[in-house]
């Protein structure tokens, strides 16, 4: 699903910041891979090349077989229009539309009707639990219930690729629980693979696999979960 390849990634002219050093990984289809590492190791670069939103200054990065590096903006565009479902920590949502048309927009961006959109968008936040707040807008809606609009938009397409940006970064505990319970759940019906950044030891034992970066190198790369290792610190 996604091959890093000798991957480097620096910012600046001449020497500048080196923020990836040769980075290889492979995370195959339907696996749960956190991403760890203190502020500034490299995590948040290695998801924006992942996802086409940054080019790495050297080697490769591929999604489903396709070399990021040859694609058009366009053809970026569409394949995180079609690929590639994002949570973020600010759940990322547009303040004037409603919990229905936030959810429903990547499937009127694809082209379908409003009518088959909001039809669909309207299933999904039923099935987040969020039937009843359909048209409320997210200064109506709790952290929480954000974040259940931000993952039911993320998985309205059934996108192969799931990517976290620290899903649970501004939840209190209790709900950050409920929500890796959430995409405990649809990640395994939706057999989405998952790449999450994240600082919570928590969220990291919810994948099987936890890859460690430190300046910009892996450190570590080792499972996780029932039957394995779990992180402690």
């Amino acid at each position: 699903m996604i091959q890093l390849r000798d991957v480097t990634k620096s910012y600046g002219a001449g020497e500048g910041v080196v923020a990836l050093k040769n980075i290889t990984l492979n995370i195959g289809p339907a696996e749960r891979v956190a991403v760890m590492g203190p502020s500034g190791s490299g995590k948040s670069t290695l998801l924006n090349l992942v996802c086409g939103l940054d080019e790495p200054t050297t080697g490769s990065v591929k999604v489903e077989g396709v070399e990021l590096a040859g694609l058009s903006d366009d053809a970026r565009t569409r394949l995180r229009r079609e690929k590639i479902g994002m949570i973020f920590q600010t759940f990322n949502l547009l303040s004037t539309l409603t919990a229905l048309e936030n959810v429903a927009l990547p499937l009127r961006l694809q082209g379908l009707s409003k009518k088959e959109a909001e039809s669909r968008g309207s299933a999904m936040l039923g099935h987040v639990g969020l039937k009843n707040r359909t048209e409320h807008r997210p200064d109506q809606l709790s952290g929480g219930e954000r974040q259940r609009v931000a993952i039911a938009r993320a998985l309205i397409f059934r996108p192969p690729l799931l990517l976290g940006d620290e899903p649970t970064g501004n939840l209190d505990s209790h709900t950050g629980d409920e929500i890796l319970r959430l995409l405990d759940d649809l990640q395994q019906e939706y057999q989405s693979t998952l790449l999450m950044v994240t600082h919570n030891v928590q969220a990291a034992n919810f994948c099987s696999r936890v890859v460690t970066l430190h300046d910009g190198e892996i450190v570590s790369d080792v499972p996780c979960g029932s039957g394995s290792a779990r992180v402690t610190t």
